[in-house]
């Protein structure tokens, strides 16, 4: 009789153990986090010239930034989603404090959250989080000093802007 309340108590512990643990653990690992490439910065000697050289050669669709590509999302393939392609003047200041040529934004689900979560895991935020129409940013540094940006994107605003500014989509 002892052995069986003994084994019991044992059971006891470790399910409310595990319960316990269910209600306080940091539900960060179910989080969100990044979601796609929002876009692919880099420099260049001449950014009008590589341009050019894209959307002859390539066919991509460029403005003044470079080109967005534009495709559905796969989580729900009636969503739009877009990403940005940008040559930059080798002068840019942007990519700082990272001492490369390129810069890689990556598309994400909720900003504050994910920023909450890099900062309790000691990841450098070079930024705040700044919000336009189509979308939230910030910067953070990986391990190797590449700055990297992140985007909670508006993909509706995103597409009205490039709309009122008569760009077209590279599909």
């Amino acid at each position: 009789m002892k052995k069986i309340i003994f084994t019991l108590c044992i059971l006891a512990s470790f399910i409310l153990g595990f319960a316990f643990k269910a209600v306080t653990e940091n539900k960060s690992d179910d989080m969100k986090r990044v979601t796609g490439i929002g876009g692919i910065f880099f420099k260049c000697k001449d950014p009008e010239k590589m341009r050019e050289w894209y959307k002859n050669h390539l066919g991509l669709s460029t403005n003044q930034y470079g080109a967005v590509f534009e495709w559905f999302q796969g989580s729900d393939n009636s969503k739009k989603g877009f990403s940005q392609w940008s040559p930059f003047s080798q002068k840019t200041k942007y990519f700082q404090p990272s001492e490369k040529d390129f810069m890689i934004n990556y598309r994400v689900d909720n900003l504050e959250k994910l920023v909450e979560q890099l900062k309790k895991e000691n990841v450098t935020v070079v930024d705040k989080i700044e919000t336009y129409e189509y979308g939230k940013f910030v910067h953070i540094m990986d391990i190797e000093g590449n700055k990297i940006e992140l985007w909670e994107p508006n993909d509706i605003e995103y597409e009205k802007l490039g709309q009122k500014m008569g760009s077209k989509t590279t599909k």
